[in-house]
């Protein structure tokens, strides 16, 4: 398949700029794959699609405040950086804006979010063929320990106002995150409050977690003009045996496994397959890229938000909609243009999918 085949207009007044005002009062639509219908409904509204036994698996990776502001040590300059992956304490692979004015040796010394001066410094000591920079901090034992005083939250670059307001901090992240270290939020669970979380439990529904740190390789652009060419960078994940257990008793009983975001589905499918259809406790990373035609040994339904044209989120959804067939992209972006008509609000701050 082309990377052209999955692109569409969207208005720009429908790219969400601020949260719901409660996480629960985003709009749902609701796709039965089946058939191709679709129904309109709040997102409280989930609980009607939730069953007894059923397994609903969502993504537990808290963000970072991963954009930080430095000055170059010998001209002044400023640089906008934003940290990537950890190598090892002190050690961050980061993107670093403008990149031509961060050589190897360039000293960076970092301002507080105040603006005030701090001691703490990165040498840059490698640059990869992505232009990607590895920075080596200096003047604390552990930049990640220092970043909630330095750095911003990276909000996504289409939401365009100038800085982070106040309430991006807890807003951009879901209620139950734990384990640092996304640049980007798992989207799709921003729309769950603690109370919801609770009236799933008394349906009889299982709540469990797996952690991928969202990093530049679920949003970057799809370039290649075939999919087979587009290759993503690697994420950090993790399952635990709790979730393990939950999801394979779901499946052994004939009950649904519900995946919450894309990156729950990349983590899932992942590990079933190096195990047989079947998850297993597992860390590591994954490059996965799912796209039609693709079938999915886990996931039976897929809880998700409205995507960027052309990139691997959408594919994943055009995939889910018609396991193991390519029909799935008509399926969806007929779906995204009753979204369109519908006025439903797109990308992280919007609405979301149900795909069942």
């Amino acid at each position: 398949m082309r990377t052209a085949d999955f692109d569409f207009a969207l208005p720009p007044e429908l790219i969400a700029q601020h949260p719901a005002a409660k996480r629960d009062e985003s709009r749902l639509l609701v796709l039965n794959r089946a058939n191709g219908h679709v129904r309109h409904r709040k997102f409280r509204d989930i609980l009607e699609f939730l069953r007894d036994g059923d397994a609903l698996v969502l993504n537990n990776s808290r963000v970072i405040p991963a954009r930080l502001h430095g000055i170059n040590s010998k001209t002044g300059g400023r640089f906008e950086i934003l940290l990537l992956e950890e190598n090892a304490p002190n050690n961050w692979w980061g993107m670093i804006r403008p990149g031509k004015s961060a050589r190897i040796g360039t000293q960076i010394n970092f301002h507080d979010a105040s603006s005030g001066p701090t001691n703490i410094s990165a040498t840059v000591v490698e640059v990869n063929d992505e232009g990607h920079r590895r920075l080596q901090f200096s003047g604390t034992s552990d930049i990640g320990r220092e970043l909630d005083s330095l750095g911003e939250i990276p909000l996504p670059p289409y939401i365009r106002r100038h800085g982070e307001l106040p309430e991006d901090k807890e807003r951009y992240q879901t209620v139950f995150a734990k384990p640092a270290g996304s640049v980007a939020a798992p989207t799709a669970g921003l729309h769950f409050t603690p109370e919801l979380l609770e009236q799933i439990r008394a349906r009889g529904a299982k709540i469990c977690f797996v952690t991928l740190h969202v990093g530049l390789g679920t949003f970057a652009s799809v370039k290649t003009e075939a999919l087979a060419g587009h290759k993503m960078h690697e994420e950090r994940f993790e399952v635990g045996e709790e979730t393990v257990y939950a999801v394979n008793e779901a499946k052994t009983s004939g009950n649904r496994v519900i995946a919450v975001g894309t990156t729950t589905v990349r983590v899932l499918e992942t590990v079933a397959a190096q195990n047989a259809g079947k998850l297993n406790v597992y860390s590591g990373k994954t490059s996965i890229f799912i796209h039609p035609p693709f079938q999915f040994q886990i996931a039976d339904a897929l809880l998700t938000n409205f995507h960027l044209p052309r990139s691997t989120l959408l594919m994943l959804a055009s995939a889910f909609a018609a396991p193991g067939e390519t029909h799935g992209r008509e399926m969806i972006l007929s779906a995204y243009d009753e979204a369109i008509r519908e006025r439903f609000r797109f990308f992280s701050y919007g609405d979301a999918m149900l795909i069942l």
